[in-house]
């Protein structure tokens, strides 16, 4: 029987998932695959109803997400961060700039020049 008490927790790293834990979710901050492997197994026994797991373990962590993806809780789902967003913003800026001008001097680089 489905408890109505069940949780929402999201795995990622510690600086992704702060915000998560200020809005009540259950967080988990692995510090290696195999801790991350282990919270992923444990989350029927923490009653957790549906988890957002970081891109960065969503691939290696595929064989585990199949077996909890043949019961009816914990609800595994992907998510990504701003980060990647912000590299592929940036190279296709970069990518744009040089077609325009043949440089790409006009757009910033991180570490230099200050912030973006």
């Amino acid at each position: 029987m489905f408890d109505k008490r069940a949780k929402v927790a999201v795995i990622g790293e510690k600086d992704l998932v702060f915000a998560f834990r200020a809005l009540g979710f259950k967080t988990y901050s692995p510090r290696h695959l195999d801790e991350a492997r282990d919270i992923l197994n444990g989350l029927e026994q923490d009653n957790v109803a549906l988890c957002f797991l970081h891109q960065s373990y969503f691939k290696t962590l595929q064989e585990e997400r199949e077996a909890l993806g043949k019961k009816f809780v914990p609800v595994v789902v992907g998510f990504s961060d701003y980060r990647k967003i912000a590299d592929h913003l940036e190279n296709m800026m970069k990518e744009m700039a040089v077609k325009a001008t043949g440089s790409d001097a006009l757009v910033k680089r991180r570490g230099n020049h200050g912030t973006r």
